[in-house]
């Protein structure tokens, strides 16, 4: 991974806008930092998952005004939420990338939302409403909606193989992206750790609280590429595609994610059972085995 958007779970407003503004002016030797993902605190307590509901609050003109002051590049709220809808046209005209996430919404909701300007969805079919055959949900909008691309957790955990399937016969590469959903207990072994203040269990691949609930995920990009290259409607191809070039194009990034004459020297090199060897950033060597 060469590239990669440090995110915030729901907080309280005047930490969110401090966090956007540390991710702005902070400078690394390895990976280039894209901005800030903020998820929530626009989210529906129903579907929180591991943030506290303390600080899932709706978006009122007054909160987005006070997120803006920072922008982040992208965002993740319940298009359900009174208020979403002018929330999700004012961020999109701010430049942020509006993701539908932790999210209660109907399919009628969810193609609302899209028209406003949703453009992502995050850690697909987790922390949404259950997809029904009478009533898809907002999972069947994003997906529906070529315009939209999805964010899909392949760390067998938080989605069966048999989804993923599913979702990448009706998506084409360029709208489905590999999404690690890392902590800091990514890369790293076994163990508790915490994630916004709150103890987790790490396994070695997801993270969960003391209740069972997914908090996120311990699996690297490199793990998930390898992951999505054994699934049969993937390949290694499409596999390095929704590692690279998908998520480059669903933050308008067109000098990152493709080689080609003017884009960013950014490049990891894979053996043959798709482990990094070689990383480049910049044409610079940040990482070699």
């Amino acid at each position: 991974m060469t590239a990669f958007l440090p995110t915030l779970i729901s907080s309280p407003l005047a930490q969110t806008t401090e966090f956007v503004e540390t991710v702005g002016r902070v400078e690394v030797s390895g990976a280039r930092v894209l901005g800030a993902h903020v998820e929530g605190p626009f989210l529906n307590p129903a579907f929180k998952g591991a943030h506290d509901p303390a600080c899932l609050v709706d978006p009122t003109p007054e909160r987005v005004a006070g997120l803006l002051e920072r922008p982040p590049r992208m965002l993740t709220l319940a298009p359900e939420l009174p208020g979403a809808r002018a929330a999700i046209a004012r961020l999109t005209k701010a430049g942020v990338v509006v993701s539908a996430g932790h999210s209660a919404a109907d399919f009628e909701q969810g193609l609302d939302a899209v028209e406003a300007g949703v453009r992502f969805g995050t850690h697909l079919f987790n922390a949404m409403a259950r997809f029904h055959h009478r009533r898809p949900g907002l999972a069947a909008a994003l997906l529906l909606d070529r315009r939209v691309a999805v964010g899909l957790v392949m760390d067998g955990e938080h989605l069966h193989p048999a989804t993923c399937e599913l979702v990448l016969r009706v998506k084409p590469a360029s709208r489905t992206v590999l999404t690690t959903d890392q902590t800091a207990a990514a890369g790293a072994p076994p163990g508790r750790y915490k994630v916004a203040g709150r103890e987790v269990t790490s396994d070695g691949r997801a993270v969960r609280l003391p209740d069972g609930t997914l908090a996120g995920s311990a699996a690297t990009m490199d793990q998930l590429v390898r992951n999505a290259a054994q699934l049969s409607t993937v390949g290694r191809a499409r596999a390095i595609t929704m590692a690279t070039s998908s998520p480059a194009a669903v933050l308008r990034e067109g000098r990152l994610g493709r080689i080609r004459v003017g884009a960013h020297a950014d490049l990891v090199l894979l053996d043959e059972q798709l482990k990094v060897r070689l990383t480049l950033v910049g044409g610079r060597v940040v990482y070699e085995r």
